[in-house]
């Protein structure tokens, strides 16, 4: 089975509650994941907080996103 992202909720500063297809429910913190050009924007929490689930995982409109099986490795 391939993890994936079913559902995402902002929490609180950049923590984001995350449930997995595979019924295990996570909270990622990702103040400290911003490494790479991409990330910068997410630097801002107005921004950081307007993630769209896209596809498999968790996306903003600059593009930027992480792959489930690294959000499912960090969470909590």
């Amino acid at each position: 089975m391939f993890l994936e992202v079913s559902q995402a909720e902002y929490l609180d500063n950049y923590r984001i509650k995350l449930t997995f297809n595979n019924g295990d429910i996570k909270i990622v913190d990702l103040q400290n994941e911003f490494d790479g050009r991409v990330y910068e924007p997410l630097h801002r929490l107005d921004y950081f907080k307007k993630f769209k689930l896209k596809y498999n995982t968790i996306e903003w409109a600059n593009g930027a996103d992480y792959a489930p099986e690294y959000l499912y490795a960090i969470g909590v």
